[in-house]
């Protein structure tokens, strides 16, 4: 299990570490429900090190980034971050990732840490264009800091008015001491905030001078369980649970971030979807009853059939009641539909929703 650069400051805070996509990586510190209302409500940082970065430079980095990515990245000027997947060839998603224009002709791939070499292997394969590649994963960190608070909570490590920064845009700059800093104002929390990139030797400095900064706040470390219960009630995809090789952007509700102004791997059949339809899609529930809906339970109708799959599920801690996600087979999809999940042979009754599960 590799280290990131903080690992050893998680320890002393005595965060309970967990294996994940070969990293030691904080699962919790204090508890999931503390922390994911520190997010909610006040500030939180979580360290996210473990997560890919790829530099693509060069004069064609723009047409090795379009013919690989759903998005219409040409729409993007300097400072502008888009979310993104790349599709396979087999009508499935390579992964979901977020593109950053930094230069003219440089951009920065911010991938998911289990698919950091899948990825690296999946854009070097389709590079006939000669675009200069990168891989930085290694060398860089990554700490989230989200929620409310997280503006005036870091106002004073940066000159730039950081209330100025628009959601998926970013600068670099002066940060905690540090010079060029990227600052993105995005996150997977739908509570606010920034996520800071910067290299390994500079992130403890980083982490120390933003908890400094924090204190009046109420600031606290945030572990991954959290992330997951709060990324889970804004209906945001995670790479493994809610889309995969197998599904396609237009089931798994990504239909906004596939643009068919261009071409790219496996845009005809995905325009073919969007035009004719699919036979199942991704749908939001939540437990009419007490329950826990988890990753791979059956849903079924009322006569018992199975309809689906969840592929997130958990307590909610905002809504104290259980919601989770699914792929439902087409003519169960409807809003407001009586659905059951399949617990522990139990079938328990849920509604299917509208996103996000959390309002604000």
């Amino acid at each position: 299990m590799k280290d990131t650069a903080l690992t050893h400051i998680h320890k002393s805070l005595g965060a309970k570490l967990v294996p994940f996509a070969g990293y030691n990586m904080p699962v919790q510190y204090e508890g999931i429900n503390i922390e994911h209302e520190t997010v909610r409500n006040g500030v939180g940082v979580f360290d996210v090190s473990h997560m890919g970065e790829f530099l693509i430079e060069g004069e064609n980095a723009l047409d090795l980034i379009q013919k690989v990515t759903s998005n219409d990245a040409s729409k993007l000027q300097i400072d502008d971050a888009q979310y993104s997947c790349m599709p396979n060839d087999k009508g499935g998603i390579v992964d979901d990732l977020i593109v950053y224009r930094i230069k003219e002709n440089t951009y920065l791939l911010v991938v998911n840490a289990s698919n950091i070499e899948k990825d690296w292997n999946w854009i070097s394969s389709h590079n006939s264009f000669g675009a200069e590649m990168r891989d930085l994963s290694e060398a860089y960190s990554l700490l989230a800091i989200q929620g409310p608070k997280a503006i005036n909570a870091m106002q004073s490590l940066t000159s730039i008015d950081l209330a100025t920064i628009p959601f998926y845009k970013f600068k670099v700059a002066y940060f905690a001491g540090i010079e060029h800093v990227i600052i993105s104002a995005t996150g997977y929390t739908g509570s606010g905030g920034f996520e800071i990139y910067c290299k390994n030797d500079e992130v403890e400095q980083i982490w120390n001078k933003v908890f400094e900064a924090g204190k009046d706040y109420g600031i606290k470390p945030i572990g991954l369980a959290a992330r997951d219960t709060l990324r889970l009630e804004m209906g945001y995809c995670l790479y493994g649970n809610d889309i995969d090789d197998t599904t396609s952007p237009i089931e798994a509700g990504l239909g906004w971030i596939t643009k068919f102004t261009k071409e790219f791997i496996n845009s005809e059949e995905f325009k073919r979807q969007k035009e004719e339809g699919v036979t199942r899609r991704l749908k939001a529930f939540e437990l009419d009853e007490r329950g826990i809906p988890r990753h791979g339970y059956d849903i079924v109708n009322e006569d018992g059939t199975k309809i689906g799959f969840v592929t997130s599920g958990t307590m909610s801690p905002s809504l104290k009641k259980g919601i989770g996600m699914g792929y439902v087979y087409t003519g169960n999809t409807k809003l407001g539909t009586k659905i059951f999940i399949q617990i522990r042979n139990k079938p328990v009754l849920a509604t299917i929703v509208k996103l996000p599960f959390y309002k604000g």
